[in-house]
């Protein structure tokens, strides 16, 4: 019975191998930053005009409010200071404008980033080198049947993790795409829901960093033998999200604002603690 549960277990792993291929390895990273070149492939085209449509959008929308502060701060009077500088004004106003219009640019510095680093990370600690996932076939067809078992949990936790993936890209392809329209924050003194937004963001892309470094971590740990260990870092890849919202708390929204969240939060780390 055993040995027909692991050659199906066997066979289950085969398809998944020729599924996904070389991109369970190498294409993880892409796929979470560069989400619209993997749609393309799906025959998902259009992107391009998306993005143009949004920023063409979030601009006429930052010079609209533009106008609209400055008529009421200088002519009606009733919004502000009217004895203010309106250097102040515009210069909101050109750095709204900058940050929409430079975006994708910097955008595309930060995703060769966060590539090249996750690459020399992996490679700081030996974790890059090429798997041969047809050897592995071949070793767990005459492995014992708790080592083919242990690695069907691992690689069940790696599709969550791969899912996980797709989720992250198309939510990053989304804060891309909405970025112009939060710029809009930016005529605001206290940045509006701009800085959220970019928080947001930023989290986004680390989380993808940490899972890359503990999905590769993971596959090194099963394919040398570690197995227990290979699982608990591949499983706490898929548990990131969650572990590093416990310290990116969120500034904007005002001090009262943060006072309950940060309490909040505590008082979940709190229970977390004494379960």
């Amino acid at each position: 019975m055993s040995k027909l549960i692991t050659l199906l277990i066997i066979d289950f792993l085969e398809g998944l191998f020729d599924f996904l291929g070389n991109e369970m390895l190498t294409g993880i990273v892409p796929l979470a930053l560069h989400a619209e070149e993997h749609m393309k492939n799906l025959g998902i085209d259009g992107f391009s005009t998306l993005f143009r449509i949004f920023l063409d959008f979030g601009i006429s929308l930052i010079i609209l409010k533009f106008l609209k502060k400055g008529f009421e701060i200088y002519v009606l009077w009733s919004d502000g200071d009217a004895d203010s500088d309106p250097v102040q004004l515009l210069t909101n106003f050109f750095r709204a404008m900058a940050i929409a219009l430079t975006f994708p640019v910097l955008y595309s510095w930060l995703a060769k980033i966060i590539e090249d680093f996750s690459n020399k990370a992996l490679n700081a600690i030996g974790l890059n080198a090429n798997t041969s996932f047809p050897a592995l076939i071949s070793t767990l067809s005459t492995a014992s049947f708790f080592s083919v078992l242990a690695f069907l949990v691992f690689f069940i936790i790696f599709i969550l993790l791969y899912i996980q993936f797709i989720r992250k890209g198309l939510e990053i392809l989304i804060l891309r795409i909405g970025l112009p329209l939060a710029c809009v924050g930016l005529m605001d003194a206290d940045k509006g829901v701009f800085r959220t937004y970019i928080q947001k963001f930023f989290q986004s892309t680390l989380t993808v960093l940490v899972q890359v470094v503990l999905a590769k971590l993971g596959l090194s740990l099963m394919f040398s033998g570690h197995l227990f260990w290979g699982i608990a870092a591949e499983y706490f890849a898929v548990k990131t999200p969650s572990f590093l919202q416990e310290f990116l708390i969120f500034s904007g929204g005002g001090g009262m604002v943060n006072n309950i969240y940060s309490s909040a939060r505590l008082v979940q780390m709190f229970k977390n603690v004494v379960k």
